[in-house]
């Protein structure tokens, strides 16, 4: 499945989400949420973010998510990729600088698309905005 089409699904958890304004999860996923996206925060130390429900963990989250967006430290990787093997998610998302090839394959084998290293944001921006 070729990026340009997994940034078709609109229905994105952020995790590792931030509410400092200058931290990428932030900005991105306020990016992302201004150009259409449904974004559905998650992280433990949030009640909220930006008004929303902030999400201590994937599998709290009440509605069907397709993108799973991960902002966090390679390490902090595979209980994140079971979790979205879990609620069945479409594709998993590492953001740029996140390499898990372990938790990758194991997203694959359960039939999940991957992502690794780049950046939802800059990624939109290359295929739609010309």
């Amino acid at each position: 499945m070729s990026i340009e089409t997994i940034l078709k699904y609109k229905t994105i958890a952020v995790v590792g989400i931030s509410d400092d304004p200058k931290r990428p999860s932030h900005f991105v996923a306020r990016f992302l949420e201004d150009h259409g996206y449904n974004i559905t925060p998650v992280n433990p130390k949030l009640t909220e973010w930006e008004g929303k429900k902030c999400y201590p963990d994937l599998t709290s989250i009440p509605v069907k998510i397709d993108i799973v967006d991960i902002f966090r430290r390679s390490e902090a990787i595979p209980p994140i990729v079971d979790e979205a093997i879990t609620i069945k998610a479409k594709v998993v998302w590492m953001q740029e600088g996140i390499v898990n090839e372990e938790a990758a394959a194991k997203a694959r084998a359960a039939g999940i698309e991957v992502v690794m290293d780049r950046c939802m944001k800059k990624e939109y921006v290359r295929y739609f905005t010309h």
